[in-house]
């Protein structure tokens, strides 16, 4: 599930645009928000973000912006956000192990946790799929294994 679902009524190169729902894939492993980092600089302390972070957030905009043309929803617009983490299927699992991850009878229950794949998800998309991630008044994510390890992320308006 890639790009723009035709519920979209018009688009104006930009523009923030009535959008009803929009999907994207992130490829590669989930990664969760890192834990600011705090420095000493003189007599103050300056708090910044580790950059595995800012890289991933940075891709996670970027296939937006690539996959979606830019697309915004409107501003405070209800919002609701699905997220499906999909991490590598282990290589030191048994055949049969592996075949009951990959149909989804075994699930994940490892790091990152579910709340920070959400916040890295959120903060990258504001300022771009929104105004900011605020406007999302209902938020879940489901993990699952897979060849091909990456976040699928769906958005779509709650208002009719």
């Amino acid at each position: 599930m890639v790009g723009l679902r035709p519920q979209l009524s018009a688009w104006l190169c930009g523009w923030v645009v009535d959008i009803m729902q929009i999907s994207f894939t992130v490829p590669g492993e989930p990664q969760g928000k890192g834990r600011p980092k705090f420095s000493r600089q003189g007599g103050f302390v300056k708090t910044y973000t580790p950059d595995k972070t800012v890289l991933y957030e940075n891709l996670i905009r970027t296939e937006y912006l690539r996959q979606c043309s830019g697309q915004r929803f409107a501003d405070k617009e209800p919002l609701a956000m699905h997220i499906k983490a999909y991490y590598s299927i282990p290589a030191s699992a048994s055949k049969k192990r592996q075949a009951a991850m990959e149909a989804g009878e075994i699930r994940p229950v490892k790091k990152p946790d579910a709340d920070n794949i959400i916040k890295v998800v959120a903060d990258s998309l504001n300022q771009a799929a929104y105004r900011d991630d605020a406007d999302l008044v209902k938020v879940d994510l489901e993990k699952f294994y897979s060849w091909q390890p990456r976040i699928e992320v769906e958005i779509k308006s709650l208002e009719e």
